[in-house]
């Protein structure tokens, strides 16, 4: 793959996912939904394409394509199955971590293992007592004087792709206060790691976010990511940089079906000898669906595309985060009423989008707290830049000549 992309490129690989999506995922979809649990033959599947290194340097093995690119990737499988369009993305957050923090010895390691599909990553940061605070947090990680090691304690929950990740990258309390957090890159065979059952949710069958524990869980002190205290920032960066535009993505990617789905029932239905959507209270629904989809579309690819740039756009992505959500919930709930008793059964795939589309409400922030950050932006009370301070990290290289 090259070193840029171009137009073309993003088109060439917008087809080629959906291709994908349409051949491999969706006659996989009735097996997920009936099993309720996660997919590791499939998700495997997606990770041997190299999707989970689009933003991964070609040094590395990645495909060097940014931001956008990856918004496409997870967009088209979202469209076909919210599940893999969640599986990528939470693989992607596990990418932030090491490509923001980690070492030179860190990144030759699992980089490249990472963009081939050898490994899949995670980030683990939310925990039972204090959910979204981080700062309550109350794992540990104490030093062992003897080995040098860490050994953890604990537990982590809700977390992307808990039962099929190989590598996750766990925050943990290491003193008091924001400046004692600290990162660490958690193997899943490391001695006193474990996870907690799957429990089956009401959507994103096919992917798991669930419980990981550590009962002196030991990890080498070359796995610490960044220095101590580093933790927080490593949490941080990871959401508002990576978490908020994938998330966007995948709610875009639903958003895409549900529009898509609708239009089609629309079509095929019949009332009063013609169209369903000929009548104009229908019609009038399918037009707010679609302006909706079209303003979530330029919110989301407007953010990424000032990412790629390196320029500040942290409220960008937060906006693009509150925009598709509440936007893809909005149609999910207009097309409903389009489909009326239709949408209630599992023949048609509405329901399915609208159980999905609840699922990426909170991560990385919900609505409201986006709102509450927005607000204070524009009261002139912003809390920095992180698309500022890890420009250099997140900018996609500069085309070389086509």
């Amino acid at each position: 793959m090259e070193h840029y992309f171009t137009d073309r490129l993003h088109h060439e690989l917008r087809q080629q996912v959906r291709d994908f999506a349409e051949r491999e995922v969706r006659p996989r979809i009735p097996a997920m939904e009936d099993s309720r649990t996660v997919s590791h033959e499939l998700s495997r599947l997606i990770a041997r394409q190299g999707w989970i290194g689009v933003t991964i340097d070609p040094a590395y093995g990645g495909m060097g394509a940014g931001h956008l690119a990856k918004t496409i990737v997870i967009e088209e499988l979202a469209r076909v199955s919210g599940a893999m369009g969640a599986m990528v993305q939470a693989s992607q957050l596990g990418v932030a971590k090491i490509v923001h923090f980690g070492s030179d010895v860190q990144r030759k390691t699992w980089l490249p293992r990472i963009a081939s599909g050898e490994c899949l990553p995670t980030i683990a940061v939310t925990e039972p007592g204090s959910g979204g605070h981080v700062l309550g947090m109350e794992s540990t990680a104490v030093r062992d004087e003897d080995s040098g090691d860490y050994i953890l304690n604990g537990g982590k929950v809700y977390v992307g792709n808990s039962h099929v990740g190989d590598l996750h990258g766990v925050v943990a309390r290491t003193g008091p206060g924001s400046d004692g957090l600290t990162a660490f890159l958690v193997e899943s065979s490391a001695p006193g790691f474990s996870l907690g059952e799957q429990r089956p949710a009401m959507g994103l069958h096919g992917f798991s976010f669930g419980e990981l524990r550590f009962d002196n869980c030991r990890v080498p002190a070359a796995n610490r990511l960044g220095e101590e205290g580093d933790g927080l920032s490593v949490a941080y960066s990871s959401s508002v940089l990576y978490g908020r535009a994938n998330l966007t993505a995948v709610s875009l990617g639903i958003h895409q079906a549900v529009m898509e789905e609708t239009a089609a029932f629309c079509a095929e239905r019949e009332r009063y000898g013609r169209a369903l959507g000929a009548l104009g209270t229908v019609k009038h629904k399918l037009g707010q669906m679609q302006s909706r989809l079209m303003t979530a579309r330029l919110a989301a690819y407007h953010a990424v595309h000032l990412l790629d740039q390196g320029l500040p756009c942290d409220a960008e992505l937060m906006n693009a985060k509150l925009i598709n959500v509440e936007y893809a919930l909005d149609s999910a709930r207009a097309a409903m009423e389009i489909h009326a008793a239709c949408g209630l059964f599992t023949d048609r795939p509405l329901e399915r989008y609208l159980r999905d589309a609840f699922h990426i409400f909170a991560p990385a922030g919900t609505s409201d707290v986006q709102l509450l950050r927005l607000g204070e932006l524009a009261l002139g009370q912003g809390r920095g830049q992180w698309s500022e301070r890890l420009a250099d990290r997140v900018r996609r290289p500069e085309p070389s000549a086509v």
